[in-house]
């Protein structure tokens, strides 16, 4: 069913002129005789009796125009749904406990009301993140990305260097320390389950552990954080590394302890990647909001040789 002369129909019925129709369609009548009458085809029905004062609906047409009037509102309903500025900013986040998570409802609390879509693509890696942003799919994303190898029309700023912690039972040989080098870590089991190779986390983790000579074991299905919070606290060898503004919540009994690793200290390179023509309002506030709200990262910083700025 044409749309168009869907349209053309309700104006003819609200205005009772086809005359009137066209000004304010900004159509010629014949115009809008032709689209009336196709309608009238597609249906099989006549809609309008034309008389001396003007166009009156048929039988036929009184039946047929509530449901006319619901078609154009459900058609503005689906328009908005994918128009910048009356629908929700698609944001893409890893996991809802993770510093950028935390990012996002930091800017949410201070600009209540806005309308946001926080979502997480299944499986998905930086490159196809990026595919999803060019698409349309999602608005933005946090990913890290490597120095300038990003497609035309994407833009990525380095919004949050998010340092690594230990993550360890009570039973661990380490859980007394105050703060522990990257050395120190060195023969320590510390397991990262669900690591998949081709995503920008393996390549991280990849340059960490050769820089550093650490043993990280990602043997074993992931699943999920309250089985690894069970498995760390249970456990004398085992340890994790988590983000120090990661929010992960552990039964009090677990007793885990998180510990800083510092000097140097790795951080976790997150960047925001968004389309850079694409108009949705919420999308700059967010950006200036990622921007102005960035941490200072430490002075001895660490990150893979790839990372951006």
């Amino acid at each position: 069913m044409d749309i168009e002369a869907v349209r053309t129909f309700v104006t003819v019925a609200e205005t009772g002129q086809f005359q009137e129709a066209a000004v304010e369609l900004r159509i010629t009548q014949q115009a809008v005789s032709k689209r009336v009458a196709s309608l009238e085809r597609a249906l099989g029905v006549t809609l309008f009796v034309r008389t001396a004062r003007g166009a009156r609906l048929t039988l036929d047409g009184q039946a047929f125009l509530p449901h006319a009037r619901e078609v154009l509102r459900a058609v503005e309903r689906a328009a908005a749904s994918v128009r910048p500025g009356e629908r929700a900013l698609r944001v893409d986040v890893l996991h809802r406990r993770i510093a950028p998570a935390l990012a996002l409802r930091g800017f949410y609390q201070s600009h209540p009301g806005t309308d946001l879509d926080v979502v997480t693509l299944s499986d998905a890696n930086a490159t196809t993140a990026i595919e999803a942003v060019l698409a349309g799919e999602i608005d933005a994303t946090f990913r890290a990305v490597p120095a300038g190898d990003l497609p035309e029309g994407v833009s990525a700023e380095r919004v949050l260097d998010d340092p690594l912690q230990l993550l360890v039972g009570p039973g661990h040989p380490l859980t007394a320390a105050k703060s522990l080098t990257p050395a120190d870590l060195a023969g320590h089991r510390i397991w990262i389950p669900g690591i998949k190779q081709g995503t920008e986390w393996a390549a991280y983790y990849d340059e960490l552990t050769e820089t550093f000579d650490l043993r990280i074991d990602a043997v074993g299905p992931d699943f999920g954080t309250e089985a690894l919070m069970d498995s760390i606290a249970d456990s004398t060898a085992l340890a994790t590394l988590i983000g120090t503004r990661d929010r992960y919540v552990w039964p009090a009994a677990h007793d885990l302890r998180r510990i800083p690793v510092e000097g140097p200290t790795p951080v976790y390179p997150h960047s925001f990647l968004h389309r850079t023509a694409n108009p949705h309002p919420i999308l700059a506030a967010l950006r200036r909001h990622l921007i102005e709200a960035r941490p200072t990262p430490p002075a001895d910083a660490w990150t893979p040789s790839w990372a951006g700025t």
